[in-house]
Formats: C-alpha cells, sequence, structure tokens
C-alpha cells in the first residue's frame, strides 16, 4: 500500500484548502472546497474566506447570501452554523438529520421535548413559512405555539442556541433567512434559494459529502469524518452504508501506518506533495482545524490543545507552521498577537503577522 506522512498531507490539505497559497477562489468557491464554513462567528466565516484570497473582496460573503443566495446559512455540522453552497446544502443535511438525537431519552428530558414534540413543531413551522415569508425567532416561536398548544416549549424554541429549531433545518424545513436589524429571520430554503430541488435520497448525499470532505480534508477514516461530522455520534452501520455508496472514485494509502481514504484522483497528487515549511495564521473556528478536530494529534499538540479549544466551544485563532498548530493569536489594537507554542522562523512570521492585520483593519 501506498505510504504517506502527516508532514505531506498537511502540506496537501492546505494547498486543497486555499491556505498554501491564497488563491483567487469565490467565497462559494471556497465554503464548496471546504465542505462548508462555520458561522457560528459570522466574523470569523468572513475572515475563514477572506485569509484564503490573495485579494480579499470585502462584502462578498454577505452578498453571496442575501443577494445572491448562492450561499446559505443554517445549521449543519456538529449543530453549529455553517454556510454551505446552496446547490449542495440538501445533501448535508440528510446526514446530519441521520443522528436523530431528539429520539433518545437524555435529550427528550434536558431539553422538555419528545420526539413527536419536535414532528409537531416541524409540521407548524413549514406552514408558518409557507409563503415564503421570514420570520423573526419570536414570529416563528408564536406561529408554532399557537398551531400545536405547546406553550410549554416556548421558552426553549426562543432560545438562542435553536435546539428544537436545528432538527427542523436538517429536514429542510427552514434555513436562515434576511435579518431584520439585529434580529435574524427564519424562511423556507424551498422558497429562498433558487438553487434548492429538495432532499436527496442519503445515498447520494453520502457520496456528495465524504467526496467533499475527503476533497479537503482526506486523507481520512470513517472514524474521522463521523467525528467532523457528529462528534462520532453516528450509528456505524449508518457509516459503512455511507462509504459503501460513496466507495466509486476512492482509493486507499496509508498514513503512518494507518489505512485511509482518499480520492482517487488525488492520489498521485498526495503522494507527490512535499512537507510544508510556511508560517500561516488562520481564524477562530477555521475548517483547517476543524476538519481535523482538535484532538488530531498530529495537527495540535497534546499539551496545548486547551489552547485551541476553550471553554464554551470557543476555538481559538491559530498560527501553522509546517502544516501543524504552532501557536494561538489575539488581535490587539488591530494586530495579531501570537503566542508561541515552538521557536517560529521570525520574517515568515512577521510577513504573515502584517497580511493578517490588513485583513483586520
Amino acid at each position: 500500500m501506498t505510504s504517506v506522512t502527516w508532514g505531506q498531507v498537511l502540506a496537501w490539505r492546505m494547498r486543497r484548502q486555499f491556505i498554501e497559497p491564497p488563491g483567487g477562489a469565490s467565497a462559494v468557491e471556497i465554503a464548496r472546497r471546504l465542505a462548508g464554513v462555520q458561522a457560528q462567528v459570522a466574523s470569523a466565516a468572513e475572515l475563514a474566506v477572506a485569509v484564503r484570497q490573495a485579494t480579499p473582496r470585502p462584502g462578498e460573503v454577505a452578498s453571496a447570501v442575501l443577494e445572491e443566495r448562492t450561499l446559505v446559512k443554517t445549521w449543519a455540522m456538529r449543530g453549529t452554523l455553517h454556510l454551505l453552497p446552496a446547490d449542495d446544502a440538501a445533501a448535508y443535511l440528510v446526514l446530519c438529520a441521520a443522528i436523530r438525537n431528539w429520539e433518545k431519552a437524555t435529550w427528550q428530558r434536558n431539553f422538555g421535548a419528545t420526539a413527536a414534540d419536535v414532528e409537531a413543531i416541524a409540521e407548524a413551522a413549514a406552514e408558518a413559512l409557507a409563503g415564503g415569508d421570514a420570520l423573526t425567532r419570536e414570529e416563528l416561536t408564536g406561529a408554532v405555539v399557537d398551531e400545536t398548544g405547546s406553550r410549554h416549549l416556548a421558552e426553549v424554541l426562543g432560545s438562542g442556541w435553536g435546539t428544537l429549531l436545528k432538527p427542523l433545518a436538517w429536514w429542510g424545513v427552514l434555513c436562515y433567512g434576511p435579518p431584520q436589524g439585529t434580529r435574524v429571520t427564519f424562511t423556507s430554503p424551498q422558497h429562498w434559494l433558487p438553487a434548492w430541488k429538495g432532499l436527496p435520497p442519503v445515498d447520494e448525499a453520502a457520496r456528495t459529502v465524504i467526496h467533499s470532505y475527503l476533497g479537503a480534508h482526506g486523507p481520512a477514516t470513517p472514524e474521522m469524518f463521523d467525528n467532523w461530522l457528529m462528534r462520532k455520534g453516528n450509528r456505524k452501520k449508518d457509516l459503512k452504508a455511507w462509504f459503501d455508496a460513496a466507495a466509486d472514485g476512492l482509493s486507499t494509502v496509508e498514513v503512518e501506518g494507518v489505512p485511509m481514504h482518499v480520492l482517487e484522483e488525488h492520489r498521485d497528487e498526495l503522494v507527490d506533495t512535499a512537507p510544508a515549511t510556511s508560517v500561516r495564521l488562520l481564524g477562530a473556528f477555521d475548517q483547517y482545524v476543524l476538519g481535523a478536530g482538535t484532538g488530531a494529534p498530529y495537527l495540535v499538540p497534546a499539551g496545548c490543545r486547551a489552547e485551541v479549544s476553550r471553554t464554551g466551544g470557543w476555538i481559538s485563532p491559530v498560527v501553522l507552521h509546517e502544516g501543524r498548530v504552532a501557536g494561538v493569536w489575539e488581535a490587539k489594537d488591530g494586530d495579531p498577537a501570537v503566542t508561541a507554542f515552538e521557536d517560529l522562523p521570525a520574517e515568515p512570521l512577521e510577513t504573515e503577522r502584517a497580511r493578517l492585520g490588513r485583513l483586520l483593519a
């Protein structure tokens, strides 16, 4: 079996993800290549796009979401908000929905809702959004509570975390619409997205998502894919079925002794890739880190994980050296202040700090 090192893998991922070097890709092309851009923090999503562009285009993300509607903001992987290409979004939602955590007793106890409640909420929300309107959280909550009579759910439905709205997003009932001032709205993707064609069959969805994931974050095992998708929450039989459905076009390489999947079209390119020597700065919640997970020792030093994955689910902006996380940074007076985990080459670091400083400005 063909073997590669983690140094090669990380260099290849950086190139595939427009990190090394930044290029001319659009926001939609970047979101497609990365298999989504986490958008729990809007400014972090915008920086994730800008840092991958040689010539960033201010306002491009907002325009793609609100005007062209080629990107959609919705709950997706790991139950977090993402920007997804509108024409592929439904495939991601189908796989996210497979977790069906609302059927579990612990979930129902924690959130005071049964599976029947969630289905009733979905039906009521679909009815409320059927005319193509965009409703605020309060308006949607009121419509659902009035229709279902489930007033005990009003507090949870109105929560900023959107716990009960996530299954609705995965079922294609709702997505984020145009904001009203500082208030978010929800609308039906069927009416909002010109490219929406409904939810695809699960086999088709699996092929789309797995191939997209491996095209940016491969090589990977099914377990690594599951960690990215739903924090290892899916059933093993589902993972096997998905990878069987995606098998056409997949190949296998050994990464320092572990067999992993890679797209067949990328195998030779990966094998020929030399380890990177560059220094790069990425923003908070960047897909380069999230695709692997902060628990990946080949990417994040075990003793430094707490500096990267902080309390409250915060993922720090990071410094990459040779593709690995070699430090974190924060903006101070408009400039990136670096806390390094190791010695970093001074000139490449200062060049990258200057580039990020311009983006932050």
